[in-house]
Order: C-alpha cells, then structure tokens, then sequence
C-alpha cells in the first residue's frame, strides 16, 4: 500500500505553532493549490489543503513560512475524526508532511540569515545548514560564486575521476 501527497501551493496564513504537553512542536497551516481548470464564469478554483508538520521542522516552518509563500509539501493523507459537544462525529483530513521545501526566497530587506532551500523533517534532523546571507548574495561573477563554471573553457576530466 502506498500513502505518499506530493503538493506545490501558496500559504493562506501564517503557520500556527504549537507544542504537545509533552513539549514536542506541532505547526499547522493551509496550502492553496489552484486548479488546472476554469469554472464555466472562467475563474481558477482552488482547494484548500490543510498541512500539520511535527518537531523541528515545525519550529523552522513557523519561523521562516509566511502568508502568500510559496511551498513544495511531501507527505502522507491522514484522516482522524472526533466527536464534538453536540455528540456528531468529526472527520478531518489533512496531510502529516515530513518535507517542506520553501519555494521563494525571503523578500525581507533585513541582513538577517534565511533558509536557501528546503528542511527535512521527522527523523530529527537540523534543517538544511545552506543558509546564504545577503552579502553572500551579493554581486560577485559568477566564477566567484560557482567554482565550476567553466567560463568559456572545457572542463578537463580523466575517465580515472569517474565514479562509474
């Protein structure tokens, strides 16, 4: 059996954290995923996903993901359900994402350090330590910042070098 969502959307809200009173973080916040078709006034639909993530990935999401963001969210489909006062029973489904990548770079004008990429999720891993600064972002050439650019020039590699 195979439970995997794989989802590109925009933030509705800013993510919401929380933590378990056991202290484990828990954020939530709804992903907005426009749809590939028009209705018949030739407006886009959207569905609206609700997304939960756990531990530090919740704390880096909260901390860096805001409202209008774009995010790439891999997980699996979860339904649970409870009863409420009335005696009704509840059903929700969302997605328990376990990989979150951030989509667009931070617009803040600040020099502060913002996540490049994306964070890994449940097993307790730091999110991914690439993290540029704004000098770093600065204008240098590109050979500056990519050592293998070949400006011009090819690239000599001895089939020795080769791992396959």
């Amino acid at each position: 059996m195979l439970n995997r969502v794989i989802l590109i959307g925009r933030l509705t809200k800013d993510p919401e954290l929380r933590y378990t009173p056991a202290g484990v973080a828990v954020a939530q916040f709804t992903l907005a995923i426009d749809r590939t078709y028009s209705n018949p006034q030739g407006e886009r639909e959207a569905d609206f996903i609700p997304i939960v993530v756990w531990r530090q990935l919740a704390e880096t999401c909260a901390n860096y993901l805001r409202k209008g963001r774009m995010a790439a969210v891999e997980g699996r489909m979860q339904v649970r359900n409870y009863d409420n006062s009335e005696g009704r029973r509840v059903y929700i489904t969302e997605v328990v994402a376990d990989n979150v990548r951030f989509l667009e770079s931070s617009n803040r004008t600040d020099r502060d350090e913002i996540p490049y990429d994306s964070v890994q999720g449940m097993n307790g891993n730091k999110p991914d330590a690439t993290k540029f600064t704004a000098a770093q972002r600065g204008n240098k050439s590109k050979s500056e910042t990519e050592p293998l650019y070949p400006e011009g020039k090819p690239i000599d590699i001895s089939d020795d070098d080769l791992p396959f």
